[in-house]
Order: C-alpha cells, then structure tokens, then sequence
C-alpha cells in the first residue's frame, strides 16, 4: 500500500544526519530545544533506521571539547531504554558496553579535582543520570566485575560525603535546591537507594547475588554512615534539600529490617528520632507560607499521594511507622513517652509561648501509628484519656493548623470504644462545627474525619438531624476544592442514609447550581459562579454513580437533570463540558431506557461537539454509545430530528479532517463500530460512506495501530453485512490492498514471540476484543459467494481466520505471557517489560519510591469505576467489564466459525470436502480443537440455561 509520509524520506535523512552537529554548535536553551527532537527521532529510529547517535557518543566523548554534548545525547540514548533490561541482548546492553568504560574515566578525572567548577557539576550529574537509567531494571552485566563495580562506588560516596561548595550557592529557595552540585547529591542518593531496594537484598535471583555481596559487605553500612552524617547538618539548620532528605530517610527506613544496618543506627537512634526525624514532621514555615498564600494547594497536597512521595516530612513519618513496626519493642513506648512530654509541654506553658507546631508534630504520629496503640496495652485503655484531654480541645484551638490535625486525629480514633459515649458525641458536635471554620483546610480535614464518625455511629438518630446543614456545608467545599477523599466521606453518607438523603442532596446541589447560574452582576462574579456551578457538576456526578443501583432513582430526578444539561449544553463553558459528558454517560447508562426528554439532549450534544467542543470529542463516546444500544429503535425511525443523519454528519467530519488529531480518527471509528454493530442490516447506506472514508484515511496513515483501528472497521463491516462490504471495496478497487495489510498485521510478532498488533483497543481495555472482531469479520468473510472473491483465495481466507481465531483462544485461556505494553508519545508501536522490568516512580525525575510509600499509595488509591453498576467480583477483566457494551460481546467467534462452517457445509457439501481436504494439517488440527472448544461452550451454556430454568420453577 503506498503510505503518504508526514515527512519525505529524503528530509527524514537531512534532519538526522545534521542533528548531532547542530548539537554540538548551538547555545544551551536551543540545544535543550533539539534534545526533545532527538528524543523523538531516537524513539521512532534508533537504532534500526538510525545506529549512528552510538558511534558519535563514543568518539566525542574522546574529545575534551564536546564531552558535554556527547553526555548530554548518551543521556537521552540510556533514558529511552531504561525500562528495557540491559541483559545480554537488550537494547540497553550494547549501550552500557560501548561507554561505560570510557565514561567511568571521565567520572573519576571529574571526581578528582581539588576544587570542581559548577561546569564539572554539570558534566558529573549527566554521568549520575545515565548511570541511574542503566540500573534502573537490573545491574548491567559490565558491573559483575569487582574492581569495575568498586570504582564506581568509591567515586559515588566520595562526592556524598564530600561537602557542597558554598562559593556560587543561589539565595533563594527555589533556585538553591536546583543547583548543580545539590543535584549531584540527589543523582547520587537516587542512585545507592536503587541499588540498596533493588539489588541490596539477598532474595534477589541467583546471578544477582554477586552484585547483593559487593554492595551489602563492602558499602551499605558505609552509605548509611554517610547518610547520618550528612542528615545531621538538619539539626542546625544547615541548608539540605527536600528532596535529598526524602530519599535519606527511605534509605534508612529499608535499613531498620536490616539487623546489621539497623545496628549501626542505634546508638544515634534518639538523636535521629528527636532531633531530625521530629522537627522535620512538624508544621513549619513553608507549610505556614502555603496555609496562608494558597489553602486550596495546601489541602489539596494534604491527599495528594504523589506529593507524598517526595516530602521530606512523610518519608520522616515513615521512617517512624516502620520503626514501631520492626522494632516496637524498644521503640514503641519511647514514641508514646515523647508525645506525651510534648502535650504536656504544650499544656503547662502559656498561651503566648505555646509549642503550637510541636504540638502539631506530635499528633500527627498519635495519628499516624493508631493501628498500634488500639492494639496493645497499656496504651489501648489510656486513649480515651488522651483524645478527651488533648486531641478533642485542639477542635477549637486559635490556631488553624493545629484544628485540622485535630480534626484528622479525631478521624483514625473514632472507631475505638468509648466508655462514655458523651465523648463520642462531643466530637462529633465539634467535627460538625469545624465544617464551617474560616480556614479551608480545616473544613477539608473535617469533612473527611467525619467519613469516620458516620461509620462509628450506633444511633443515626444523631447524624439526621444535622443531615441539612451537612448538605451545604458538603455543596460549599466541592465548589472550593476538588479532594479524592471527600468522595469517600459523601458515598459513606450516601451508603449510611439511602434514597430520601440521595434526592435531598440532589435537590440541594441542583438549587445551589440555578442560584449560582442565575445571578451574575460582572464578568469577576460570572467567574466564581461558573467555578461554583463546575463543582455543583462534580458533586452530582459522584450522586449519580454511587446510586448506580437504584435504576428508578433516575425517573425522579431526570426533569431537573435534563434542565441542567440543556443549560451546560448550550453555555459554550468548555472548562465544565468533559464533566457533562461524564454526567450524561452515568445517567444514559444506570436508566432502565431512554426518555423522550432525554433524547431532545441528542441535538444539543451534536450542535455543540461540531462547534465549540469539538475538542472533547473523545469524550462523547460513551454517552452516544449508551443512546444507541438502548435506544436503537428511536435511533433507526426518528427523523425530526434525525439521529442518524446527525451522528453520520459529526463522523465524515472528523474522518475527512487531515488535521484532526489520531484520538479523534479512533473515536469515530469507533462509533461507526457502534452503530454497525446495535444497527446490523439497518443501515446499509452508511456502510459505503463509511468504508470510503475509512480506505482514503488508511491510505494517509504510517501508524501500525491506526492502521489496526481502520482495518477493525473493515471487520465490522464484513460482520454487518460481508457480501455488501465486498463489493464495496471491489468498487473502490482495494479488495487485495486491504486483505494483504490486514493478513500481514495479523502475522507481525513481536520478538517476545506474542502478537504485534490487535492487542489492545482504547476504549474497549479487554484484550479480546479487537481480535474478536477481526475473527468476526474474517468468518463472515466465508459466506460471501465464491464468483465474488475472484481477488482472494478462499483457502488463504480460511487459514487467516482459523490462525486469529487460534491466537483469540490462548488469549481467553490466559496462556498468552502476561506483558505490559509501552506506547510511544505518538501513540505507535510501544515497548514490552516483563512485570519485574516495571517502573512504579517518576523517569523525568530519577524517582525510586520505597515499598512503604508505595503501599499506602496502593491503600489509598480507589476502586475504578464500573459505569455498569454491580459489585467488585475480584475477577480479572471480563468482555462485560469493558467501557463500552457491545452486541459482539453475546457472540463467542469460536462456535460462530463452527456454525458458519456448518452452513457452508450444507450448502455446498462436496466444494467444502474439497477445501478441508486441501488445509494443510497444521490447520485441521487448529480447525479440530476450535469445533471442540466450540461444543464445550455451546454445552456449558445449555447446563447454564437448564440450571436457570430449574431454579426459576
């Protein structure tokens, strides 16, 4: 097929052939301006199309002059392939062998300067970098050796503890944490606490241990002792970035389960513990700087799990939490002795000399190990004590911040049992009363303890008759701050008090929304009542989606709801349009049917996706999808107005425009799949526009997976009606060009050895389901006449469709090796990484989170939501789980084949002997196993039906 480059061949080769020299010759904002060029052109060519960047970084890094240029494209080379594991064979390996020699003595030239200039920092944190991308799945083989691997140790803790120059250090803040020798620092603690999480544990795989002996006899102790010395200067005030204190103290936290490490740690424990580890989880200035400038940042990375990952003050907290977890024993009650010191401090000194962020400090770890003290003795009987006297009074303290932690030690309490129920109740009146606090932060810690106090509460009769003001207080904060865990609190509510609380609230958002809709007076004043209206939509769809089963619950609120939506509809707000769609698909999908109300939306939602939301194009999928499937009938007949005319309008469109972004071309490929297959046989006078449009933009597109997308339509063509589709494509003369991509695109493997493409669809996250629509389309290939496949033989046809059908098989029984797909930024064909080459952290920042931070990330992270209602099965991804229902999904392609088969057969009993006899063996064995496959299902379904009608009587 003759593809129609973005760029002509002889520019690709001009571009690639000047890039490295430009490099090298422009100043540095431009060269940072052709580095992302670079990265594109190494992501799409090397090292296939492309070998040459490696020659060049090895022969520049020979020369003085252009060692910076040559690290900085080495730089990029590592970070292409840094979740590829560099074994032998990889693509990272080659990289690794060729430079890494040459590189450790530029290292240690740099390394040896008496008194470096911030240009050798430059050139030492390239060297850090690349090295960091190199370890990043597995130790390079280059490393096994001994005496390699102890130089590049010796330089790396040399620089550790080697003290930053203060000559040249910025003032400010900002520009002080970026600068290059302080980056030196955090490349180099990226780099030890990799080897130490990754490779420092014995458990690691047999040819491994080299590398586990090396780093834990010769240097884990050695770093440690370099960690503690340079996180000692925190305790004067010395300067030590964020970042790097973060990562000092995962390192000592994976260090504590360690006997042998954890020893080197006690005799200075309580200097680390009270000292540094304290100060750094109290309140302090920056916090106070963004409380005051900016609470929505400041409550919004209060729940952030991400920022979590990167604070200095929660891997402190961490550091404490695993602590009391491994060594509790000796600690535990060291840790409560300190809290109490500190509230009693707090208590006896007066007001104006009040320790208010120690106080803060230490509830935040009363709160934070309440696992422990409700488990054990002495502590579990005294907690009550300590809530009444110290943590309940804080609720109403003059000092904001120490209200919120009030609030959220309140929360991780309220399950315990209280031996007077008075003390229950007092807090929750005070939790209740904080919801209304002058400081946001407050409210948003408030609001989320009261998640607790609702499941904590025996008698409701408490929780009602304050049901109203929680109702505005809730609507107030979402129209403030967008908070996850707000979320929880609401659907805790909405689970505790049922439907009569559920329309209420809904009744009370849909009111806040008109008042704010309704009353603008200037363009400062439409603003907020905009941003109050977006968060009216948030609220409401959380409502909808957490009463997903209470199908009739719609009937009662669809009048106002329908109201609301021709008003977002035809707002021309775009900040606010993705949440109406989201809306639209909850509603559209949780009704029993499709009103008349709610089609009169249909018009308005086209209207709008071909004017001034055509961006958020994508995003309609779903709702237009819902409409169709369950309301095909209204969809087929109407004509004032006429959907189909409507919804075939917005496709051409799209697929016409040359410009239109790849997101956009899948989705309307993927509606003309929607209405192909919901319409089957009643469309056919789409199918050539369809077809046309789909060949002229397949012809435009050099992208495997697009070309997947265009040859599925193909696919669903031929189920909707093969005969038609054929001659279709014989009128435009494409019958061979297209059967000869789709046969190739189906052969393609990857060098893992499984199947190139039609792995994966975007909006259908089975993998299933594009190789069940090709083995559909291809089997209704079969029944097509002979006389009208003159183009292709029906022999090749039968072995292409018995091979996907062979590859759809392994893939439901999960035989298939379980690989993580890559994509590229432009969407092409992406990398494999077996599940232990995954990264969890952050590439463009050198991130190697700790398995403490990334278990309470996987704590708190929430359930995906399932637009079709019903409960966690626990099961693994199923065709009823997909985002979009599809008819296909009744259809199971195996006994499809068996009974297109079988209707040849009858038809033309000896011309099908004939074909069967001519399959190659290999085939008949295939074609054995499918019918085989095919009566196992078709039995197991009538046990099924004969079990569902035993039960039924």
């Amino acid at each position: 097929m003759d593809v129609q480059h973005r760029m002509l061949q002889s520019d690709e080769d001009m571009v690639r052939d000047n890039i490295l020299i430009f490099i090298t010759q422009v100043p540095p904002l431009l060269r940072i301006q052709l580095g992302e060029c670079l990265k594109t052109i190494i992501n799409s060519d090397y090292p296939v199309k492309w070998p040459h960047p490696l020659e060049w970084v090895k022969h520049n890094l020979r020369c003085e002059e252009e060692v910076y240029c040559a690290l900085f494209v080495l730089q990029i080379l590592s970070k292409r392939f840094m979740l590829i594991s560099t074994k032998k064979g990889a693509p990272g390996y080659h990289i690794v062998e060729e430079t890494f020699p040459h590189l450790r003595y530029i290292f240690n030239r740099l390394v040896q300067i008496v008194n470096p200039s911030l240009e050798a920092a430059d050139l030492i944190k390239f060297i850090c970098k690349i090295f960091w991308y190199s370890i990043h799945v597995d130790i390079p083989q280059h490393l096994f050796d001994q005496d390699i691997f102890d130089v590049w140790m010796v330089s790396f803790l040399n620089l550790l503890e080697r003290p930053v120059p203060s000559e040249g250090q910025p003032v400010d803040p900002e520009l002080r944490k970026s600068w290059g020798w302080w980056k030196v620092k955090k490349w180099i603690a990226n780099i030890l606490n990799r080897l130490f999480t990754r490779f420092g544990q014995f458990e690691m795989v047999f040819s491994q241990r080299t590398v586990f002996t090396m780093f834990h006899k010769h240097y884990a102790g050695k770093i440690l002792e370099c960690h503690l010395n340079l996180l000692n200067v925190v305790r004067f005030g010395d300067y030590l970035p964020d970042r790097v204190i973060n990562l000092i103290l995962q390192y000592l936290t994976i260090s504590i389960s360690r006997r042998s490490l954890y020893a080197l740690i006690q005799p200075r424990l309580d200097v680390l513990l009270f000292e540094i580890i304290f100060p750094l989880i109290c309140f302090n200035d920056n916090d106070q700087k963004l409380w005051d400038e900016d609470p929505q940042e400041y409550a919004r990375k209060g729940y952030d799990i991400f920022e979590d990952m990167h604070s200095p003050s929660t891997a402190a907290m961490d550091f404490v939490s695993e602590l009391v977890r491994k060594r509790g024993k000796e600690n535990l009650q060291k840790c409560i002795q300190f809290i109490v010191e500190t509230f009693k401090r707090y208590d006896e000194a007066s007001i104006e000399y009040k320790p208010y962020r120690q106080k803060d400090g230490a509830l935040r770890v009363f709160g934070t190990l309440h696992d422990k003290f409700k488990e054990i003795e002495p502590y579990k009987s005294e907690l009550e004590h300590m809530l009444v006297h110290h943590v309940f009074p804080e609720l109403n303290s003059p000092v904001g911040h120490l209200r919120a932690k009030a609030a959220w030690v309140a929360g991780q309490y309220a399950h315990i049992s209280f031996s007077y129920q008075n003390n229950f109740q007092r807090a929750l009146q005070c939790i209740v009363l904080r919801l209304q606090d002058s400081e946001l932060p407050v409210r948003v810690d408030s609001f989320v303890a009261l998640r607790s106090f609702i499941e904590a509460c025996k008698d409701m009769n408490e929780i009602f008759p304050i049901l109203p003001r929680l109702l505005d207080e809730f609507s107030k904060l979402m129209n403030e701050v967008e908070n996850e865990a707000l979320v929880f609190t609401l659907e805790t509510m909405l689970d505790k008090f049922g439907e009569d609380f559920t329309l209420a609230l809904y009744y009370n958002l849909a009111g806040v929304f008109w008042r704010r809709m309704n009353t603008i007076k200037d363009d400062d004043e439409a603003s907020r009542n905009r941003a109050t209206g977006s968060g009216c939509l948030r609220a409401i769809s959380i409502i909808l989606e957490s009463v997903s089963c209470l199908p009739d619950l719609f009937v009662q609120i669809e009048p106002t709801f329908v109201l609301i939506m021709r008003r977002m509809l035809t707002n021309n707000d775009q900040e606010s349009f993705k949440k109406v769609l989201e809306i639209l698909s909850h509603v559209t999908c949780f009704s029993r049917t499709i009103s008349p109300d709610m089609w009169s939306l249909w018009p308005l939602m086209m209207e709008a996706l071909t004017d001034w939301a055509t961006n958020f194009f994508p995003n309609a999928l779903v709702p237009i999808n819902h409409y169709i499937s369950k309301g095909t009938a209204h969809f087929l007949t109407c004509k004032e107005p006429d959907y189909q005319q409507s919804l075939g309008n917005v496709i051409l469109s799209v697929m016409s425009d040359k410009n239109m972004e790849d997101n956009n071309i899948v989705t309307a490929l993927k509606l003309i799949e929607v209405v192909l297959q919901n319409c089957r046989g009643q469309v056919d006078h789409w199918v050539s526009p369809f077809i046309s449009i789909t060949v002229e933009r397949l012809r435009q597109t050099d992208k495997s997976y697009l070309e997947c997308h265009f040859i599925q339509m193909i696919a669903d063509a031929l189920y909707y009606n093969a005969t038609l589709t054929i001659s279709i494509l014989k009128k435009l003369g494409v019958v061979s060009e297209i059967f000869h991509l789709w046969f190739d695109l189906l052969s393609q493997v990857q060098k893992n050895g499984s199947r190139a493409n039609f792995r994966k669809s975007v909006h259908f996250p089975s993998l299933k389901h594009e190789r069940k629509v090709c083995c559909l389309g291809l089997t209704s290939l079969l029944t097509v006449p002979a006389d009208q496949l003159q183009e292709l033989a029906l022999g090749d046809m039968l072995c292409a469709t018995l091979d996907a059908l062979h590859v759809y098989k392994d893939q439901i029984n999960g035989t298939l090796r379980d690989k993580k797909y890559y994509e590229d930024e432009d969407g092409g064909d992406g990398l494999y990484a077996s599940d232990d080459e995954m990264y969890y952290g952050f590439p463009n920042d050198g991130y190697q989170a700790n398995a403490i931070t990334l278990g309470k990330c996987f704590a708190r992270a929430t359930k995906p939501f399932n637009p079709h209602g019903g409960g966690d099965s626990g099961d693994e991804y199923s065709d009823d789980d997909e985002e979009l229902q599809s008819p296909v999904q009744e259809v199971n392609p195996l006994v499809f084949f068996v009974d297109t088969l079988k209707a040849m057969q009858s038809l033309d009993p000896s011309g099908f002997k004939n074909l069967h006899q001519t399959l190659d063996p290999v085939y008949q064995h295939i074609a054995r196993n499918i019918a085989r496959s095919a009566e196992e299902i078709e039995n197991e379904k009538l046990e099924k039906a004969i079990i569902n009608m035993s039960l039924q009587e």
